[in-house]
């Protein structure tokens, strides 16, 4: 037996002590002479010489993600686990208690961004979080390898880890993602990357803890459709087409797999069908989602058999210890040969090659960075603007924006009204200040009355309203700032309702008696049911603002005044509150069916309180499409074209030769971005036919009254097409409408004729997909409610 666990044990002593990561010294070390210090060599073949050098126990060492390294080669211990989902954060970033290093920017979370629609926003705010990494870094403080974005698209409103993610749209995830990694690891022409990102969690993964469903035993069923269509082109989206360094497989099963043991989606998909080979990326496994291998999943029948299974399948690291723990085991039994084990350490340290680890500091751009590049103006202002961005207007009767001077006074009410460290949402480091809706309005030359008023999410008692009424009595306006947080939405946490609590409700029906001007702003990640705040004529506004970051409370305060304008649209569907009864969360099928009214705005047949895409302005706008578009288009000239043309693959070959422009005037007299969405419908591919699809987007900046601006959107073959039931990309003839806004504001029809074309061939899984079981666990671990599902999601 290989003993580890020592090893194992200073490293986590290390790590709790805030010490993650050191340089090798290529300069002095003994390691000098080595491949591994050649500059000049490629990062595979200088991985490959440092793994060379390794014995079995170290190279087994090496598997967890809290890496001992191998002290008498001058390898420093490596924590492969940092997290940068809205900033610098988790367990192994150490802040000081005070002075340099004891704050980072901590922007809005990817809910909040992801309602601006803005990709170069994305961009900037995640190049200000690379560079903010890196300078910890530089002072040991936390690592460059960081476990984000989650990209899951958020498919059902109850999930816990819906504010991690863009939203619910599968085109708008994928082009989030796209901006955040070329932010998150630089220009792959760069000769270093910044850090390296990693998209999570592969794949099916949107349940925590849903009525007796965990996410640790959970055997997601999703047809071939689905899969192709919604759960992975975020994923595609981060490998073959934005390089992104490193996966992580998730804790459940995908059709009776666990995914860190699942080599169809591991390396037939990742690896081989989107080409996910270059500079040789990484898989992590979830935090002890290998242990759930063996149990509770029962894929392998015993502990060695599970890491076997993980290593051979394409997992490279695991969080956790569990591999280190039992891999001795596993090459005693010869369930595993040193090959594959050095195949995972090469991919590791030819990553850890590309961001300079092995250089000498000076021959770095990012190694000279220091706290003097944390935390700039510049960046708290871009959190501040990411903010702005993604705050929405849901109704407005034209009392906003508010027209205050010194002698207004406003009442300031709700759980939310002097929110702090709830502006952040999850995976959170310290920001710079917490700036909520309280403080931004003390700011301002007016009278503030505030009283907190129902606390928490269940609490019925009324003993914390009696300091409302004199309050709002000495108010000329009422704003009440609540809704959901993070004590009912979290990891490991999904909802059970989509309603605003009795309490917060009655308080606002209350307030709203009193006949005043009155604003209500809804809170957190997943949206719930407004229709009582939209009906009631007594509220004259409603914003939603998700979780907006250190700078939140200022953007709300300054879009209800006026200083800054709305434009956000809401990147996911406001359900009614009885979608609850409509289909349990257990049901991953996106079309409607039985006991399943269909999912997210493409598929849902019942009536959205606000649908995918909603957000009001203080002005107005017309829009209309100035590209010619033919009325009809050859399907064998589309593919003869883009066959001829120098693409790899044929659904990113451009539609049109150039961007389609669209004219957007603003009728108003407001000035106001505009968020610019391309959807299409049409009656093409099989059916049933979805209501529409988001192809394209993009925000217009400062459109003055009475002034234009044009957006350029990008359309794919790619866009045009549809999936059948075999995965396959296919461009169908038929007709098809290209619809501007929801509305829509525009639209332009054309068909395509002519046999339809495979796009992209989708490689089948094999037959054989069923696990070993474990002896005396027979009909041990069962789902809970709602978990009887139909083969794959059919219906």
């Amino acid at each position: 037996m290989i003993s580890m666990r020592s090893d194992l044990c200073t490293l986590l002593l290390l790590g709790a002590q805030g010490v993650v990561s050191l340089f090798p010294d290529c300069s002095n070390g003994p390691l000098k002479s080595n491949v591994i210090c050649d500059t000049s060599a490629t990062p595979i073949n200088r991985a490959k010489g440092l793994v060379a050098l390794y014995s079995l126990e170290e190279k087994i060492n090496a598997t967890g993600s809290s890496s001992p390294g191998v002290p008498r080669l001058g390898i420093p211990p490596y924590q492969w686990w940092s997290e940068g989902l809205h900033g610098i954060a988790g367990p192994f970033t150490n802040f000081s208690d005070s002075g340099d290093y004891n704050h980072s920017t901590s922007f809005p979370q990817p809910i909040t961004m992801g309602a601006a629609f803005d990709d170069q926003l994305i961009t900037d705010v995640a190049t200000v979080i690379s560079t903010e990494a890196r300078a910890f870094n530089n002072a040991n403080r936390t690592g460059l390898d960081f476990w984000t974005p989650n990209i899951n698209p958020f498919r059902d409103p109850r999930w816990g880890r819906g504010q991690e993610t863009p939203g619910e749209d599968p085109y708008h995830l994928s082009s989030y993602v796209h901006a955040l990694i070329a932010g998150l690891q630089g220009d792959a022409s760069e000769p270093y990357k910044r850090v390296v990102a990693t998209c999570k969690h592969f794949a099916g993964y949107d349940i925590e803890s849903w009525n007796g469903n965990f996410r640790y035993q959970f055997d997601a069923q999703i047809s071939q459709q689905d899969l192709v269509e919604y759960y992975l082109p975020s994923f595609q989206s981060c490998a073959r087409d934005s390089n992104v360094g490193a996966f992580m497989c998730s804790y459940n099963a995908v059709n009776g797999v666990p995914t860190c043991a699942d080599p169809y989606l591991l390396q037939t998909i990742l690896r081989e069908h989107w080409g996910w080979t270059n500079e040789e990326q990484w898989v992590t496994s979830d935090c002890d989602a290998i242990q759930n291998v063996y149990l509770p999943h029962q894929w392998s029948s015993t502990r060695e058999g599970a890491v076997a299974d993980s290593l051979i399948a394409g997992t490279d690291v695991n969080c956790g210890t569990y591999m280190p723990d039992h891999l001795p085991g596993a090459f005693a039994q010869g369930l595993v040969n040193e090959t594959v084990l050095d195949q995972a350490l090469v991919r590791q340290y030819s990553s850890l090659v590309r961001l300079g680890w092995f250089d000498a500091p000076e021959t770095q751009p990012y190694r000279q960075l220091d706290f003097s590049a944390v935390a700039t103006e510049a960046s708290q202002q871009l959190a501040y603007k990411a903010a702005v961005e993604g705050i929405v207007l849901l109704k407005n009767d034209g009392v906003l924006p508010l027209s205050l001077d010194a002698s207004s006074s406003i009442g300031l009410f709700g759980d939310w009204a002097n929110a702090t460290e709830n502006l952040l949402g999850n995976y959170a480091g310290i920001p710079t200040y917490l700036h909520s809706p309280l403080w931004a309005a003390q700011q301002l030359n007016i009278t503030v009355n505030y009283a907190q008023g129902p606390g928490g999410q269940g609490d019925p008692t009324t003993g914390s309203w009696l300091s409302i009424w004199p309050a709002a009595d000495a108010s000329d306006v009422i704003i009440y700032i609540g809704g959901i947080d993070n004590s009912v939405e979290s990891e490991g946490m999904d909802r059970v309702s989509l309603a605003w609590t009795g309490a917060q409700l009655d308080v606002i029906g209350q307030l709203a008696g009193l006949g005043k001007p009155m604003v209500v702003v809804q809170m957190g990640g997943g949206q719930i049911d407004s229709s009582p705040i939209v009906q009631n004529p007594n509220i004259s506004a409603l914003l939603w603002g998700g979780y907006p970051g250190q700078d939140g409370g200022v953007a709300l305060i300054d879009i209800i005044r006026g200083a800054a304008t709305p434009a956000g649209r809401l990147p996911l569907t406001q359900y009614p509150a009885a979608y609850i009864n409509d289909v349990p969360m257990t049901d991953m099928s996106l079309r409607p069916g039985l006991n399943n009214p269909g999912r997210t705005y493409k598929w849902y047949n019942g009536s959205a309180i606000f649908e995918f895409g909603s957000g009001l302005h203080y002005t107005n706008f017309s829009a209309s499409v100035t590209t010619n578009l033919s009325q009809s288009y050859d399907i064998s000239s589309l593919m003869s074209t883009c066959n001829s043309s120098s693409e790899k693959y044929l659904d990113r070959c451009a539609f049109t030769s150039s961007p389609l422009e669209v004219e957007v005037t603003n009728t108003g007299n407001t000035t106001s971005d505009y968020v610019t969405l391309a959807f299409l419908s049409g009656s093409f591919g099989p059916q049933p036919y979805p209501k529409k699809a988001l192809v394209a987007y993009q925000r217009v900046f400062s459109v003055a009254g009475g002034s234009s601006s044009t957006a350029r959107l990008n359309l794919t073959l790619g866009s045009l097409a549809r999936v059948d039931e075999n995965g396959n990309k296919v461009l169908y003839p038929g007709d098809y409408s290209l619809l501007i806004d929801n509305q829509p504001l525009t639209y332009v029809n054309f068909t395509l004729t002519g046999q339809q074309a495979v796009l992209d061939q989708w490689p089948q899984p094999s037959a054989n997909r069923t696990g070993k079981g474990v002896s005396g666990f027979e009909n041990y671990f069962v789902g809970g409610f709602g978990s009887d599902q139909s083969p794959l999601g059919t219906s």
